[in-house]
């Protein structure tokens, strides 16, 4: 009941007349529950986007648009609210944000559920020796929906079926059409032996795995959508060790001393890796920011904040970029402290949840 007051108090609730106000309220006070509008539920979105402390990305919150799922009670029907968001979502490489909202829990509590991580990734297959082909940080989903009858063709960059979860019906999986997952071969713009690499990452970040909290309601089915920061796919994806760990096989073909961390190779690496990947989103007219040209746009949502009379919370650690934060331009400041309890906000089903663009 509170959280429902204080959302329907908002300033950007303003238009909501008294009237729907007391008709919320008494709803919920004699159900213990109320239906929001597509229009509440878009205001709410955008704000828990502008709340969420753990992305960069928030001045663009306004921008954000809505597709209403809520009438989607089967897993083909919140599959089918899947594919039309990754349509409108990569529209032909000029990236829009976009948040579906699908079914509330049932009156017992029972939720449906999107159980990937995000729309799209890529399957990580281990062998018996332990290596994995793919991506590492999705070997146990792979491993999952195999059990449950999906098979890949074995290669890097296998995109791996949507998992869902409905109250009525056991775990299914759908595989993505593959037009709707827009890819991008990443090339180098000096070295030719890059494209040799076979690497290609997707367009569309799409995080699935997170609840979207307004007005005291809780959607569990919210997948929310962006686009790529360039470090999180250079820096992060491709580099990290327990992911794709590309570093040592570019600094090899690079030519770079590797007998001592004192030579810095894996920077140089990393420097170039990230560079391939901004280039390669740019030829082939998909969205990307860089980390740069994001932390200019972030102080700017602060100040713009600060001019609204707003706080801005703000998880330090996560707003700075994996490389280079001490040249950019958010590292060398404080910021307002991460506020958990406020709302509307995304809200992790894991321990280790992020960035709802990350």
């Amino acid at each position: 009941m509170r959280e429902c007051a204080e959302f329907y108090a908002l300033p950007e609730l303003s238009e909501v007349t008294p009237a729907r106000r007391r008709e919320v309220l008494r709803e919920l006070e004699q159900t213990g529950y109320y239906t929001q509008t597509a229009e509440e539920i878009l205001i709410g979105a955008r704000l828990a986007w502008r709340n969420h402390a753990r992305c960069v990305g928030r001045k663009h919150w306004r921008t954000l648009k809505l597709i209403d799922a809520r009438e989607a009670t089967t897993a083909d029907e919140i599959a089918q609210a899947c594919w039309q968001h990754l349509r409108r979502a990569t529209n032909g490489g000029a990236l829009q944000s976009v948040i579906t909202v699908g079914p509330p829990p049932l009156p017992d509590g029972r939720e449906y559920r999107i159980v990937s991580p995000q729309l799209i990734r890529y399957a990580g297959y281990r062998s018996s020796d332990g290596r994995v082909t793919g991506d590492p940080a999705h070997v146990e989903l792979t491993e999952l929906v195999q059990r449950l009858g999906w098979r890949g063709a074995g290669t890097p960059f296998d995109v791996l079926p949507l998992l869902i979860s409905t109250p009525d019906e056991p775990l299914r999986w759908f595989d993505i059409p593959r037009e709707l997952v827009l890819e991008v071969p990443i090339d180098h713009p000096e070295f030719e032996w890059f494209r040799t690499l076979g690497l290609k990452w997707h367009a569309v970040p799409a995080v699935a795995n997170m609840n979207l909290e307004v007005g005291g309601l809780t959607y569990s089915v919210a997948p929310f959508s962006g686009w790529y920061v360039s470090t999180e796919v250079g820096a992060r994806n491709f580099s990290d060790r327990y992911r794709y760990d590309m570093l040592p096989t570019i600094a090899d073909l690079m030519g770079l001393d590797m007998s001592s961390e004192r030579t810095l190779w894996r920077d140089r690496a990393l420097v170039e890796l990230t560079r391939a990947v901004i280039h390669s989103y740019r030829t082939a007219g998909v969205y990307m920011v860089d980390h740069h040209t994001v932390a200019k746009q972030f102080l700017d949502h602060v100040d713009r904040e600060a001019k609204a009379g707003r706080s801005c919370p703000t998880d330090w650690s996560w707003i700075n970029p994996p490389m280079s934060a001490g040249i950019t331009p958010t590292f060398h400041r404080l910021y307002d402290p991460p506020d958990l309890d406020i709302r509307p906000n995304f809200t992790s089903r894991v321990k280790t949840g992020g960035c709802p663009l990350g």
